[in-house]
């Protein structure tokens, strides 16, 4: 190395955490860019998504992954082996909680205790709808759970309030390492995948109960012209009476999905967006493992 180089870290960081603690909401924050969808229902995600913060001498590799839960059916299963494993190639893993939860004695904080050789950013989360006193006592509360975590620490993803101290901390403990990826790159999923997860994400906006977690989008076809983008897709639900759920009475409901979905891409993609959409069934596609490998979750 040049010794007039500065020296480059690089690294993957794992955040990790149960359901609708804000993780999504933190990766997008630290990385600048809406890569992971957010909603106010748990299990939103579904996939482990990188996106990548890239400056002069150093380059993130930031893992948002699917809430910890205990598995039900494949594809639970399948959202767990992403989780764990992006604690198995982590350099720093961030454990996102929030100023109402508890974790105790759960396999993931056994995991978390046993490892010495990983750093561990413990980040309690929300803290802008609880009082000073609440805080402190969450923070004691941790720092007692997990006495081997390098740094405890209050923040609010939503406002952004403490992200920029989780970056310095996180720098600090980056192995010395050239990039992994191109420094213009800013997330290792194609293009069709975050098409797929706009639909997804009106789809939890928009319908209530069990529906948005039936459903599942494929983008079927992506044809990106010089002044559009055409996009097909395929929303797949486990079961008939659910698809007229989805498409709705005159196919309102689609209609609307549709147009919120295009619009977001619009803003994404900076292009102009043809969108269509429809509803197939692939009977119980939750707990099927050709289903699931044809959708991704390997």
């Amino acid at each position: 190395m040049n010794p007039e180089t500065k020296p480059h870290r690089a690294g993957f960081v794992s955040i990790i955490g149960k359901p609708n603690v804000g993780k999504s909401t933190l990766m997008n924050a630290l990385v600048g860019e809406r890569l992971s969808i957010v909603t106010s229902k748990a299990q939103t995600t579904r996939h482990r998504i990188l996106g990548i913060l890239n400056g002069d001498d150093f380059q993130l590799i930031y893992s948002d992954t699917p809430g910890i839960i205990q598995p039900k059916y494949e594809l639970h299963n399948a959202m767990m082996s992403f989780v764990y494993s992006s604690l198995e190639d982590a350099d720093v893993v961030l454990f996102v909680t929030d100023i109402y939860e508890k974790h105790d004695e759960e396999p993931v904080v056994e995991r978390l205790r046993k490892m010495v050789d990983t750093p561990i950013i413990l980040l309690v989360n929300k803290i802008d709808q609880a009082n000073q006193e609440e805080v402190e006592a969450k923070l004691a509360y941790w720092k007692e759970q997990l006495p081997n975590a390098a740094e405890v620490l209050p923040i609010s993803a939503l406002n952004h309030f403490g992200t920029d101290g989780v970056l310095q901390l996180v720098l600090e403990r980056l192995p010395l390492h050239p990039p992994y990826y191109p420094k213009d790159e800013l997330t290792d999923k194609p293009e069709r995948f975050f098409a797929a997860e706009m639909v997804r994400e009106k789809i939890f906006k928009l319908y209530k109960k069990e529906i948005p977690y039936s459903c599942e989008v494929v983008i079927e076809e992506f044809k990106e012209e010089d002044a559009i983008i055409r996009i097909r897709g395929i929303i797949y639900v486990e079961r008939s009476s659910q698809k007229g759920i989805v498409i709705g009475q005159g196919g309102e409901a689609l209609k609307k999905v549709g147009t919120w979905a295009r619009e977001e891409m619009e803003k994404f993609f900076l292009k102009k967006v043809f969108l269509e959409l429809h509803v197939k069934v692939n009977e119980n596609w939750r707990t099927d493992a050709k289903a699931l490998s044809r959708f991704g979750y390997q």
